[in-house]
């Protein structure tokens, strides 16, 4: 399968290559390099603020690259900090590296067999999102760019970031944390690139979408107060049960009622409720937790404002009283759009224009969104599917599988896209907004 992708890009993207840097040679000699440390790391995954020898494989294949390097950052993240021949902008460019507590269900010769402890319970670990293949991917682009200093116009910034998936409980991390500690400065970004791959995308494609991408990601904590009272008698209480469900329904309006779903999509979903103790008592309180998503910024400020007013109004109505806790777990991932014009030309210079195409937004979240909020950023998703495969499986499962054919284009496309973003004079502004 690896001579096979190779073969398709040539065949869409050699021509074009040569308009540029003709990095041709490297890339060939990085692919074997690229799936093997793919097959390495998957079959020793980390979960998020724990990824230590990860971090140390990053940080020892960087130093010898020459590459100026930064670890601990977020706790276990990985900074490079490459400076071209040529003095220009920074462009920084972002891989993921943590695993998730999911065991693997397959029977690849690399598969994960490592257990740990999540939240108090033993768990299988798993890469069942692909991040390993962006932790290679981007391994493969420090190569190939410390072999190409001269044709580096400015500086480029390797961020490999721990706990993409969040954080354990009372932690904190991920891109959220690097941002604090100043990954985006010193030297201060210009752009950032990121990609995701797609178990369901086939191999040697790219998708991408301009403006947001994929959602803001809230959580919310409703608490219900009721009277507590014999279930015989239930006009004697107060039933936070009963009020909790008009509020599941209520909240359901929101988003089939007011809001304009031909902008963006939008989602509030109520993920869990508890209350009571036995069949014939009526309890005093309920809780619900559950999750928002949305792609704009005004639908997301109109849904919050909605929600609270809606929660405690109907609780009201029914006797009770209930409130609405909202917590931001990641921002919109927003592509800045002039970012967008400026490296379209590129990607499909890269994977050949047949084989790059516009996607719908994504109700899924990244924390990719807080790099975008400090520097103009592309994100796009990169093919990972076997082409004609009838079973892929979705991400975050036991059986999610990638082709490691298509690691490649990664490779390609993030390298091509910072030398010519380096070798352009556009720097987009950052301020660009969704429409409200």
């Amino acid at each position: 399968m690896r001579k096979l992708g190779l073969l398709a890009l040539i065949l869409f993207g050699y021509s074009a290559y040569a308009q540029g840097p003709n990095l041709d040679k490297d890339y060939k000699a990085i692919e074997d390099k690229v799936i093997e440390w793919r097959r390495e790391i998957h079959q020793n995954p980390e979960l998020g603020n724990r990824e230590f020898k990860t971090a140390e494989k990053i940080a020892k294949h960087l130093k010898a690259l020459g590459i100026e390097v930064q670890t601990g950052v977020a706790h276990t993240g990985v900074v490079g900090i490459l400076k071209g021949d040529l003095p220009g902008k920074v462009v920084a460019l972002r891989a993921d590296i943590d695993a998730l507590p999911v065991t693997e269900r397959n029977d690849l010769p690399y598969k994960s067999n490592v257990t740990s402890e999540f939240m108090g319970e033993k768990v299988g670990v798993m890469h069942a999102c692909g991040h390993d293949t962006h932790t290679a991917i981007l391994m493969g682009v420090a190569e190939v760019m410390s072999k190409n200093k001269d044709k580096i116009k400015g500086t480029v910034k390797f961020i490999f970031q721990p706990a993409e998936e969040g954080p354990p409980p009372g932690e904190e991390g991920g891109a959220l944390l690097m941002v604090k500690e100043g990954v985006m400065d010193n030297p201060k970004v210009d752009a950032i690139f990121g990609l995701h791959i797609n178990s369901q995308t086939p191999v040697n494609t790219i998708k991408y979408k301009s403006g947001g991408t994929m959602a803001a990601a809230q959580s919310f904590t409703i608490k219900v107060m009721g009277k507590q009272s014999h279930g015989s008698q239930p006009w004697s209480g107060v039933d936070p049960i009963l009020i909790s469900a008009k509020i599941i329904d209520g909240l359901q309006t929101i988003i089939s009622r007011e809001t304009d779903l031909t902008n963006e999509a939008a989602v509030i979903t109520v993920g869990k409720i508890k209350s009571g103790v036995r069949f014939n008592i009526i309890p005093e309180s309920a809780e619900m937790i559950g999750t928002i998503r949305t792609l704009d910024y005004d639908m997301k400020d109109k849904l919050n404002k909605r929600m609270v007013e809606m929660v405690s109004t109907i609780a009201k109505a029914y006797g009770g009283e209930a409130t609405c806790e909202i917590k931001d777990a990641t921002d919109i991932t927003y592509n800045n759009p002039e970012l967008v014009e400026q490296m379209l030309p590129t990607i499909k210079r890269v994977a050949g224009e047949p084989n790059v195409s516009i996607q719908k937004a994504v109700t899924g979240a990244e924390d990719f969104s807080y790099f975008q909020r400090e520097a103009p950023g592309f994100f796009f998703f990169l093919g990972g599917m076997t082409p004609g495969n009838t079973k892929s499986y979705p991400h975050h499962t036991p059986d999610f599988l990638i082709d490691d054919s298509g690691l490649l284009l990664g490779v390609r496309t993030l390298t091509e896209m910072s030398l010519d973003y380096l070798n352009s004079d556009k720097t987009p502004r950052l301020d660009i907004k969704p429409k409200g």
